[in-house]
C-alpha cells in the first residue's frame, strides 16, 4: 500500500461533513482510511459537532421566544 499524501484541512472539513449526513463515497472513505493519522478527523468531527450543537440551540432559543 502506499503512502498518500496528508489532506488539505477544507478536505478535511469537508470529508467529515459528508460522512456525518451520511453521504461519504467510498472513494473518499477509503483516502481517509489511508492517511497516517486519525486525528485531523477526529478534531475535524468534534468542531463540526460543537458547532452544529450550537446551531440547534441557536434555533431552539429563537423558536421559544
Amino acid at each position: 500500500m502506499t503512502k498518500s499524501s496528508p489532506r488539505k484541512k477544507s478536505n478535511v472539513f469537508r470529508s467529515v461533513a459528508a460522512a456525518m449526513f451520511g453521504v461519504q463515497s467510498d472513494r473518499n472513505r477509503q483516502q481517509d482510511f489511508s492517511q497516517p493519522s486519525a486525528l485531523p478527523f477526529i478534531l475535524a468531527g468534534v468542531v463540526f459537532i460543537v458547532v452544529f450543537v450550537m446551531i440547534l440551540v441557536g434555533i431552539s432559543q429563537l423558536a421559544a421566544g
